[in-house]
């Protein structure tokens, strides 16, 4: 039995209450250990505990800083076979996608910020007579973080990372689903010579710890990643105390595939781009428009790959696997419904569309076979409503209008992916497309310097490079005039 307890002031604690909920490994179904439930009490202790830290931490030389960090990163390196084993074990997906995405990108986010922030610059300004302004920019203080648990040390590092660059003392809160890796991390931190009380690690549910952190008055920031209804939540108790907010939330992506793309690549990207992670990536491309000269030929090529994929238990050694487990039952349950509506609205399945049931001591376990679904129409909830899970809907079209209205067909606006040859219609479709990342005859490759987030009901605000150091600090203008 695992027990994740808080990480306060740089030690580990139970939450005040003793309060814990159960932390169910999704490939058995079977409670493994247990989870702090923090509230309230919890959440005033660790602030009081970031605010002892920050007059010293914020004042602390970047070259200290960068030092820090990067020993973090070389840290998670060493410990690459621990932590990939937990996260696997936590959240269900493959032991090799652990080893080759998770862990990996959570060592690259220290590494990125730590340098990033060596290189944040200012701007200044000189006017005539001896006029001279300048733009200051400052750590906000206390911090809150809160992450999900689909890719639970990549996002939960991706967030806390540029506030610790900045200067900022954190108060983050790991989904209570995948607890696992950010409670190792704190000792991580220790051994890297994080003064304690920088970052502090606070577990429990969304009603219990998150509300407390979104709420309390001296937590002056929230950067938020999960669904949008938990986004409008959050907004309605933040936005009124005037908190810097940064929301990265659903999606209902579109990838749009023209007849005259590089047909095996895109072939061979768009079901690793509907299905990694069980398709629980709020990137996966869960709506395939495809141009009518190429649907027939599309339809018959995936099916046929798709049906190929292999899903068993996350830690198999004999052979590789394609995809592991749902992360809980409450989404394995969720999914499975989705897939029945599907078949309500006169969806047709072409692939998957059942529940997996693998042999002992795995027969409990969260399995689902990569679904696809053709013959809906845009108006229906399967191709509106995120279903977050290894379920793809098919369309075609005819012309580039056509694509890029169903593409924009949603309330939400991640994503977009392209598939073409033709650099015109690529500028068309990239310039129409109501999304904030759009890729070009690829998916999922991520410049860390470049800015991440979404339209509509995807999000607020923008993360990575430069905007997420200047979302965790505030602008302060000087102005001198010489005498």
């Amino acid at each position: 039995m695992i027990h994740v307890h808080n990480f306060i002031d740089g030690k580990y604690q139970p939450a005040l209450s003793g309060a814990t909920i159960p932390n169910v490994n999704p490939s058995t179904g079977q409670v493994y250990g247990t989870i702090a439930d923090s509230d309230e009490n919890d959440v005033n202790l660790a602030v009081h505990i970031a605010q002892k830290a920050f007059p010293a931490w914020s004042q602390t030389s970047l070259d200290q800083r960068f030092a820090i960090l990067n020993r973090i990163a070389d840290i998670i390196d060493n410990k690459m076979d621990e932590l990939a084993l937990a996260e696997s074990t936590d959240n269900g997906k493959p032991l090799w996608l652990s080893k080759k995405v998770d862990i990996p990108r959570a060592a690259s986010n220290f590494r990125f910020f730590a340098t990033a922030i060596k290189h944040f610059s200012s701007e200044s300004y000189y006017d005539h007579p001896a006029t001279l302004s300048y733009t200051l920019r400052q750590p906000i203080g206390i911090v809150g973080c809160i992450s999900p648990w689909n890719l639970p040390l990549y996002l939960f590092t991706w967030k806390i990372v540029p506030a610790i660059a900045a200067g900022n003392c954190i108060i983050a809160k790991p989904s209570e689903i995948t607890p696992v890796t950010a409670s190792i991390l704190g000792e991580i931190c220790n051994e890297a010579g994080l003064p304690a009380g920088v970052l502090n690690i606070l577990h429990g549910t969304g009603p219990n710890t998150g509300n407390a952190i979104v709420s309390h008055p001296d937590i002056k920031a929230i950067s938020f990643t999960g669904g949008t209804a938990t986004g409008k939540h959050i907004i309605s108790i933040a936005g009124p105390m005037l908190k810097k907010l940064s929301l990265e939330l659903g999606g209902k992506n579109a990838a749009i595939i023209l007849d005259d793309c590089n047909y095996e690549k895109m072939l061979k990207d768009t079901v690793r781009s509907a299905f990694s992670n069980q398709g629980q990536i709020c990137l996966c491309t869960s709506r395939l428009l495809i141009q009518d000269t190429i649907y027939d030929r599309f339809k018959s090529d995936f099916t046929h790959l798709v049906s190929q994929l292999k899903v068993g238990q996350p830690l198999e050694t004999n052979y590789k696997i394609d995809q592991g487990a749902i992360v809980s039952k409450q989404h394995f349950d969720k999914i499975l419904s989705a897939i029945e509506l599907a078949k309500e609205e006169g969806g047709i399945v072409l692939a998957g569309g059942n529940k997996i049931t693998l042999p002992p001591p795995f027969q409990d376990g969260y399995y689902i076979e990569p679904t696809v679904i053709e013959g809906l129409n845009q108006e229906c909830r399967t191709n509106k409503e995120e279903i977050f899970g290894p379920v793809v809907t098919l369309q075609k079209f005819s012309s580039l209008d056509e694509a890029i209205q169903l593409a924009n067909a949603t309330g939400y606006g991640l994503d977009t992916v392209i598939w073409s040859s033709n650099t015109d219609t690529i500028h068309y479709l990239a310039n129409n497309a109501q999304s904030g990342i759009v890729w070009v005859n690829c998916w999922l490759v991520r410049d860390l310097r470049t800015p991440f987030g979404g339209v509509k009901q995807s999000g607020l605000g923008r993360e990575g490079g430069w905007d997420a150091l200047r979302f965790f600090t505030e602008s302060k203008s000087v102005t001198q005039q010489f005498l």
